[in-house]
Protein backbone atom coordinates (compact mmCIF):
# COMPACT_ATOMS: atom_id res chain seq x y z
CA UNK A 1 0.00 0.00 0.00
CA UNK A 2 2.82 2.16 0.56
CA UNK A 3 3.98 2.08 -3.28
CA UNK A 4 0.74 3.02 -4.39
CA UNK A 5 0.60 6.27 -1.87
CA UNK A 6 4.27 6.77 -3.59
CA UNK A 7 2.94 6.48 -6.67
CA UNK A 8 -0.05 8.22 -6.40
CA UNK A 9 2.26 11.52 -4.70
CA UNK A 10 4.35 11.09 -7.61
CA UNK A 11 1.83 11.22 -10.88
CA UNK A 12 0.09 14.21 -8.79
CA UNK A 13 2.88 15.93 -8.58
CA UNK A 14 4.35 15.36 -12.12
CA UNK A 15 2.00 18.37 -12.54
CA UNK A 16 3.69 20.62 -10.50
CA UNK A 17 7.28 19.47 -11.60
CA UNK A 18 6.39 19.63 -15.90
CA UNK A 19 5.15 22.73 -15.21
CA UNK A 20 8.38 24.01 -13.51
CA UNK A 21 10.95 22.35 -15.42
CA UNK A 22 9.29 24.23 -18.86
CA UNK A 23 9.17 27.78 -17.14
CA UNK A 24 12.62 27.13 -16.05
CA UNK A 25 13.74 26.31 -19.63
CA UNK A 26 11.97 29.28 -20.73
CA UNK A 27 13.12 31.61 -18.30
CA UNK A 28 15.61 33.85 -19.86
CA UNK A 29 16.76 37.05 -18.81
CA UNK A 30 13.18 38.53 -19.07
CA UNK A 31 11.16 35.53 -17.77
CA UNK A 32 9.72 34.12 -20.35
CA UNK A 33 6.48 33.56 -21.32
CA UNK A 34 5.23 32.96 -18.16
CA UNK A 35 6.34 36.42 -17.11
CA UNK A 36 4.81 38.31 -20.39
CA UNK A 37 1.30 36.07 -19.59
CA UNK A 38 1.77 37.14 -15.84
CA UNK A 39 2.21 41.03 -15.98
CA UNK A 40 -0.78 41.55 -17.68
CA UNK A 41 -2.99 39.26 -15.81
CA UNK A 42 -1.19 41.03 -12.61
CA UNK A 43 -1.70 44.03 -13.63
CA UNK A 44 -5.46 44.00 -13.71
CA UNK A 45 -5.60 41.90 -11.08
CA UNK A 46 -3.74 44.65 -8.86
CA UNK A 47 -6.60 46.87 -10.17
CA UNK A 48 -9.63 45.00 -9.20
CA UNK A 49 -8.47 44.26 -6.17
CA UNK A 50 -7.59 47.86 -5.41
CA UNK A 51 -10.89 49.22 -6.63
CA UNK A 52 -12.85 46.25 -5.34
CA UNK A 53 -10.52 46.43 -1.54
CA UNK A 54 -9.42 50.23 -1.76
CA UNK A 55 -5.86 48.49 -0.73
CA UNK A 56 -2.77 49.25 -3.09
CA UNK A 57 -0.87 45.98 -4.19
CA UNK A 58 2.79 46.89 -4.15
CA UNK A 59 4.75 47.01 -6.73
CA UNK A 60 7.06 43.66 -7.60
CA UNK A 61 9.30 42.51 -10.23
CA UNK A 62 7.08 40.18 -12.44
CA UNK A 63 10.13 37.82 -13.06
CA UNK A 64 11.01 37.63 -9.59
CA UNK A 65 7.29 35.99 -9.01
CA UNK A 66 7.23 33.76 -11.92
CA UNK A 67 11.18 32.73 -9.99
CA UNK A 68 9.37 32.53 -6.51
CA UNK A 69 6.57 30.32 -8.45
CA UNK A 70 9.18 27.95 -10.08
CA UNK A 71 11.01 27.53 -6.86
CA UNK A 72 7.59 26.55 -4.98
CA UNK A 73 6.68 24.16 -7.73
CA UNK A 74 9.72 22.39 -7.81
CA UNK A 75 10.61 22.43 -3.78
CA UNK A 76 7.15 21.93 -3.03
CA UNK A 77 6.92 18.78 -5.52
CA UNK A 78 10.11 17.01 -4.28
CA UNK A 79 8.90 16.98 -0.29
CA UNK A 80 5.13 16.36 -1.48
CA UNK A 81 6.81 13.01 -3.21
CA UNK A 82 8.14 11.66 -0.03
CA UNK A 83 5.27 12.64 1.80
CA UNK A 84 6.17 15.79 3.63
CA UNK A 85 3.80 18.19 4.38
CA UNK A 86 5.53 20.53 3.78
CA UNK A 87 5.84 20.04 0.11
CA UNK A 88 1.92 20.55 0.38
CA UNK A 89 1.99 23.88 2.04
CA UNK A 90 4.26 24.75 -0.75
CA UNK A 91 2.06 23.50 -3.33
CA UNK A 92 -1.07 25.12 -1.60
CA UNK A 93 0.37 28.66 -1.05
CA UNK A 94 1.39 28.71 -5.16
CA UNK A 95 -1.52 27.65 -6.01
CA UNK A 96 -3.70 29.97 -3.53
CA UNK A 97 -1.81 33.02 -5.16
CA UNK A 98 -1.69 31.71 -8.83
CA UNK A 99 -5.28 30.71 -9.38
CA UNK A 100 -7.35 33.68 -8.85
CA UNK A 101 -4.50 35.50 -11.11
CA UNK A 102 -3.84 33.68 -13.76
CA UNK A 103 -7.55 31.85 -14.43
CA UNK A 104 -9.53 35.54 -13.83
CA UNK A 105 -12.64 34.43 -15.43
CA UNK A 106 -14.51 36.44 -13.64
CA UNK A 107 -12.92 39.46 -16.33
CA UNK A 108 -15.13 38.41 -18.92
CA UNK A 109 -18.26 38.23 -19.97
CA UNK A 110 -20.37 34.57 -19.89
CA UNK A 111 -20.54 34.54 -23.84
CA UNK A 112 -16.63 35.24 -24.38
CA UNK A 113 -15.06 31.99 -25.77
CA UNK A 114 -11.79 32.78 -22.91
CA UNK A 115 -14.47 32.88 -20.09
CA UNK A 116 -15.19 29.05 -20.81
CA UNK A 117 -11.38 28.04 -21.04
CA UNK A 118 -10.52 30.34 -18.10
CA UNK A 119 -12.94 28.75 -15.61
CA UNK A 120 -12.51 25.02 -16.85
CA UNK A 121 -8.80 25.95 -16.05
CA UNK A 122 -9.60 28.11 -12.57
CA UNK A 123 -11.91 24.63 -11.69
CA UNK A 124 -9.30 22.29 -12.58
CA UNK A 125 -6.59 23.93 -10.45
CA UNK A 126 -9.20 24.80 -7.76
CA UNK A 127 -9.63 20.36 -7.64
CA UNK A 128 -5.23 20.26 -7.42
CA UNK A 129 -5.93 22.83 -4.09
CA UNK A 130 -8.48 20.74 -2.87
CA UNK A 131 -6.16 17.41 -3.30
CA UNK A 132 -3.63 19.25 -1.99
CA UNK A 133 -6.12 20.44 1.20
CA UNK A 134 -7.19 16.34 1.67
CA UNK A 135 -3.92 15.25 1.71
CA UNK A 136 -2.76 18.01 4.53
CA UNK A 137 -6.23 16.91 6.33
CA UNK A 138 -5.33 12.71 6.23
CA UNK A 139 -2.10 13.62 6.98
CA UNK A 140 -2.71 15.65 10.35
CA UNK A 141 -5.73 13.39 11.15
CA UNK A 142 -4.02 9.62 11.23
CA UNK A 143 -2.53 8.89 14.53
CA UNK A 144 1.43 8.47 14.49
CA UNK A 145 3.44 5.61 14.57
CA UNK A 146 5.55 5.23 17.91
CA UNK A 147 8.20 2.48 18.01
CA UNK A 148 6.90 0.21 20.55
CA UNK A 149 8.75 -0.48 23.47
CA UNK A 150 10.89 -4.09 23.61
CA UNK A 151 9.67 -6.27 26.58
CA UNK A 152 11.55 -7.26 28.88
CA UNK A 153 12.02 -11.13 28.89
CA UNK A 154 12.31 -12.25 32.72
CA UNK A 155 15.87 -13.78 32.87
CA UNK A 156 16.26 -16.99 34.70
CA UNK A 157 18.24 -15.33 37.97
CA UNK A 158 15.24 -12.65 38.66
CA UNK A 159 12.58 -16.13 38.10
CA UNK A 160 14.86 -17.71 41.06
CA UNK A 161 14.14 -14.87 43.08
CA UNK A 162 10.60 -14.81 42.75
CA UNK A 163 10.99 -18.32 43.85
CA UNK A 164 12.84 -18.00 46.75
CA UNK A 165 10.59 -14.60 47.76
CA UNK A 166 7.47 -16.51 47.31
CA UNK A 167 9.01 -19.46 49.63
CA UNK A 168 10.12 -17.68 52.68
CA UNK A 169 6.62 -15.79 52.64
CA UNK A 170 5.29 -19.33 52.83
CA UNK A 171 4.15 -19.73 49.05
CA UNK A 172 5.69 -22.57 47.05
CA UNK A 173 4.90 -21.78 43.09
CA UNK A 174 7.04 -24.60 42.03
CA UNK A 175 5.75 -27.13 44.29
CA UNK A 176 2.23 -26.58 42.46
Amino acid sequence: MAFVSFLGRLLFASVFILSAWQEFNEFGIDGGPAAKSLRSKFNVFSKHVSVQTGLQVPDVEITYLVAAAIVLKGLGSLLFIFGSSLGAYLLLLHQAVVIPILYDFYNYDVDKKEFAQLFVKFTQNLALLGALLFFIGMKNSMPRRHKKKALKTKTHGSWLVHVIHNANAGLCFACF
